[in-house]
């Protein structure tokens, strides 16, 4: 890669993480292009450059949040391993992402953004709906060996995300309580587990 490709890929993410600090501040709607230049010390000209409007800098914000969430580790399904042992490492990893301060930043400013306008809440849903994340298709394919109770894999996945955000991702966002310590989140996963395997393992 050139230098000068190098200084443009740092300039966007200056301006992405200005736009993230600018957006979760002040609010979507008061944040303006020439603020976001501002804090990411480059020129409006920069910024247009890379964004053409506000709304696409926002996209592109909540396109990397989606990338983050869907980032977690990838664990293909072994017949010859236990469950519990395959799915705990799926839960850890969720659990260490939703612990993450710069992923409850961006949570945070999209879901304040999102209240405001329910045409980008439904943008942002049709968009995470593209991409199938890696538990459901842990829980089909755990299913299909007959190990899990038939049960369509989507609302699963989603109990037990309930089960982790209920405590690791809700209070953190509505009610500004500190991310779960390593100790509180091997708790958490070792509850959800035993809940889901409890009910759904055959």
């Amino acid at each position: 890669m050139t230098a000068p490709q190098r200084l443009t890929d740092r300039k966007r993410q200056a301006i992405i993480q200005a736009a993230i600090n600018e957006f979760r501040d002040n609010g979507f709607e008061i944040t303006s292009m020439d603020k976001i230049a501002a804090t990411a010390g480059v020129s409006k000209r920069t910024v247009y450059n890379h964004f053409p409007s506000k709304e696409e800098l926002f996209a592109e914000i909540l396109n990397q949040l989606w990338i983050r969430v869907t980032a977690e580790q990838e664990t293909a399904y072994r017949p010859d391993l236990p469950l519990r042992d395959q799915l705990r490492v799926l839960l850890t990893a969720k659990l260490q992402m939703l612990g993450d301060d710069n992923f409850l930043d961006l949570a945070r400013v999209a879901i304040a953004a999102t209240i405001h306008s329910p045409e980008r809440a439904q943008d942002m849903v049709a968009r995470m709906g593209e991409r199938e994340e890696g538990l459901t298709v842990w829980i089909r394919a755990a299913q299909a060996d007959g190990r899990l109770k038939a049960v369509a894999p989507e609302f699963a996945a989603q109990q037990i995300h309930g089960l982790l955000k209920s405590f690791a991702f809700w209070p953190q966002i509505s009610m500004g309580q500190p991310s779960l310590s390593a100790e509180e989140q091997n708790t958490v996963a070792d509850s959800a587990l035993d809940m889901f395997l409890g009910y759904y393992q055959l």
